[in-house]
């Protein structure tokens, strides 16, 4: 293309000193042939977008083909996996999964001590009648309490010593 438009531009210039010779015959034969390349040019430019466009559709499809492919690769191996699980096992399987969940968290509850009210109730009570159980109270004195109770003495304040922030 680089060529071809240095050659046009050269013949436009011969065409241009020919009629200043007064060639004319000879600078419409060059203009003439000047012509016809630039419509070569312009073809061949056609041409090449043309097949520049058909490398990318072609591109395009093979990458089109390949989804194609793994679509059916895909498709294949659910089917498989269809034939292997049905949606009954399925549902067994959630089914006790769920359970397995549940039992766990009615677990987890008791450990970490969330009891319900009535088990709180339950458990005061068998720890009152525990309690009761093994207290052993003193017999109370039979002898009367002293009538004046003898003062205690006060309790110096001893100035605390002071910290000091270091800086």
């Amino acid at each position: 293309q680089r060529r071809v438009g240095l050659s046009l531009q050269r013949e436009r210039a011969l065409a241009r000193q020919l009629l200043q010779d007064g060639k004319r015959e000879k600078a419409l034969l060059l203009l003439k042939k000047k012509r016809y390349q630039e419509q070569l040019l312009d073809k061949t430019e056609n041409q090449i977008s043309n097949l520049e466009r058909m490398v990318q559709d072609i591109e395009f499809t093979q990458i089109e083909m390949k989804v194609i492919e793994g679509l059916k690769i895909g498709n294949e191996c659910l089917n498989k996996m269809h034939q292997v699980m049905s949606i009954e096992e399925v549902e067994r399987i959630i089914g006790e999964t769920q359970d397995a969940v549940e039992y766990q968290r009615q677990i987890d509850e008791l450990l970490a001590g969330s009891l319900t009210e009535e088990d709180e109730d339950a458990i005061l009570e068998e720890l009152n009648a525990i309690t009761q159980e093994q207290m052993e109270l003193p017999e109370v004195p039979s002898e009367p309490l002293p009538e004046k109770i003898p003062e205690a003495s006060p309790v110096k304040n001893k100035p605390k010593p002071e910290l000091v922030a270091a800086s």
